[in-house]
């Protein structure tokens, strides 16, 4: 019997997003506590920032009308520290100024206190001539009234909290965390400090990839439920996938995807509900699935699933590609595509591939990639030297001074 023709990744990816409706309900947080959040609603400014003409530089407020040529005298009527407002300025007048502090009446430019030479207590020299707006920071240049300042499906950043604290927020309107299930499967698995290295049966691996694919989550703002490891049985991996799936959004597995005698995952997805993706042309990362499983509650509709390689560097990549942007999609992030930099090979690839390649590369001191020498998916050392990978497609070689295509690591787990 001919197998059908492997799915490619452009294929996969809308079919997979498809899926990711945005979670219902929208949470109330303290904007201290929502970085990396995604907003469920967007964010209008009540008011203008900075809400009035204010100094950008310690120094002297003045009439430009009376600072036309250098060295200038001015009476220093008056001193205005941030948060406090001066008087009207009259003619022949400076204020003695300070960085954010409002501009007074009648002032048209600040003169920096580098630029000035106090005669006396009372007096400054203007050293040289101003220019109307100098130094001044206008009311709403930051924050128009009425201005949408952060939208819908935004991501917050360190960054976004501060501009929602600068228009009064002191909470915000986000989507709700995914609820994540997270289990294993694998009979050779064991947990680090479960048996020692030297006690370590013929066989048996340590998981690691229970432990990166849960750090990544939680970067992702997800809620984890951990469910360890589940015994290479169709009965267990039936039980666990049902119990997974009753008090959460998401099943997400590693290992039991591919064809062997021992792959339990996706006849216990199909036996609970339907397996619509399985297989991708891409390497490493072929044994991806994605399916769903439906809940002994059928009012409550069916939990997503996605069923990673065993293979950690497999696992790894396909988190990457797959799992992010159907994670950040149930939140409600409209782009998920990620920034793709063009850099030069200074390797050589002779061997193409049938299938799309990600390879684990670092970027050098001379601008250019270096490639990892194992690009085996089982070598979780590339992801930990490497810096991103090369998307190289399929049937392509790569010669040393090529243009590639490189992803960052940084970027994609932020």
């Amino acid at each position: 019997m001919t197998r059908p023709a492997l799915l490619s990744l452009d294929e996969a990816l809308p079919q997979l997003l498809a899926h990711a409706k945005p979670l219902s309900g929208v949470q109330r947080v303290s904007t201290f506590e929502a970085d990396g959040r995604v907003l469920a609603q967007d964010v209008v400014s009540a008011l203008q920032v900075p809400p009035q003409d204010n100094s950008s530089m310690d120094g002297y407020a003045v009439r430009t009308a009376d600072c036309q040529t250098s060295g200038a005298l001015l009476r220093v009527t008056q001193r205005i520290p941030a948060g406090s407002h001066g008087s009207p300025l009259g003619q022949g007048e400076a204020a003695r100024i300070f960085t954010g502090a409002p501009i007074p009446q009648g002032a048209d430019a600040v003169v920096m206190q580098e630029d000035c030479e106090p005669v006396d207590a009372s007096c400054v020299k203007v050293l040289k001539p101003m220019v109307a707006g100098q130094w001044i920071r206008c009311a709403g240049e930051d924050v128009t009234r009425g201005a949408k300042v952060l939208a819908l499906g935004d991501r917050l950043t360190p960054a976004s909290l501060g501009l929602a604290a600068s228009i009064g927020l002191a909470h915000l309107h986000v989507a709700p965390r995914p609820r994540v299930a997270l289990f294993s499967t694998g009979d050779e698995l064991v947990m680090p400090g479960d048996v020692a290295p030297e006690d370590m049966a013929d066989g048996a691996i340590y998981n690691s990839n229970r432990f990166f694919l849960r750090a990544m989550l939680h970067r992702l703002g997800c809620e984890v439920t951990d469910l360890g490891i589940v015994p290479d049985q169709r009965e267990a991996t039936v039980e666990a996938l049902r119990d997974a799936a009753a008090g959460h959004d998401l099943i997400l597995t590693s290992g039991g995807v591919s064809v062997g005698e021992e792959d339990h995952i996706k006849p216990a997805v199909q036996a609970l509900g339907t397996l619509n993706l399985w297989q991708l042309a891409i390497k490493p990362g072929k044994p991806f699935a994605y399916g769903q499983v439906n809940r002994s509650d059928f009012s409550a509709g069916a939990c997503h699933f996605m069923g990673l390689p065993g293979n950690p560097v497999s696992s790894f990549v396909t988190f990457l590609l797959l799992v992010r942007p159907f994670v950040l999609a149930l939140q409600g992030v409209k782009n998920t595509d990620m920034l793709r930099t063009t850099l030069s090979a200074h390797f050589d690839w002779p061997r193409a591939d049938k299938r799309r390649e990600f390879l684990r590369v670092k970027r050098n001191a001379q601008g250019g990639l270096d490639l990892f020498a194992n690009q085996s998916s089982g070598v979780l050392t590339s992801a930990v030297w490497g810096d991103g990978v090369v998307d190289n497609p399929a049937g392509q070689t790569i010669a040393r001074g090529d243009a590639v295509e490189f992803i960052s690591f940084a970027e994609w787990l932020s």
